[in-house]
């Protein structure tokens, strides 16, 4: 089963760490790819670029209306994702709880369905 654990985060916060945290932050993240890789649950992954520069698409009367972020005035905002691919639920549960997002943010977790 194939899921997608996406880390919401503050984007903010990176640029408030010392040169050292972020160097101890990027070799958690780092590890912690290592870990689903061996493990053979590591599909892809990847961190998101900030949401000030994301838009949307929309249609309205046939025509495309395209709207420049940031959209919502919330605390965290999605930073990145892995895709994984574990027997179970649970399974997907456990490696999202390991996720260094977790220490400073929020892990969603939603199953990738098979069409």
């Amino acid at each position: 089963m194939q899921f997608m654990l996406m880390s919401y985060v503050q984007e903010d916060g990176w640029n408030q760490l010392t040169n050292e945290q972020k160097k101890q932050g990027m070799a958690a993240y780092i590890a912690y790819t290592e870990a689903l890789t061996k493990a053979g649950a590591f599909k892809m992954g990847q961190r998101l670029g900030p949401s000030a520069e994301a838009s949307t698409v929309r249609l309205k009367d046939g025509k495309a209306q395209i709207l420049d972020g940031p959209y919502a005035d919330a605390k965290e905002q999605l930073g990145g994702f892995f895709i994984i691919d574990v027997a179970n639920r649970d399974e997907a549960m456990q490696w999202a709880a390991k996720c260094p997002a977790v220490g400073h943010g929020v892990v969603e977790v939603r199953e990738l369905p098979a069409w």
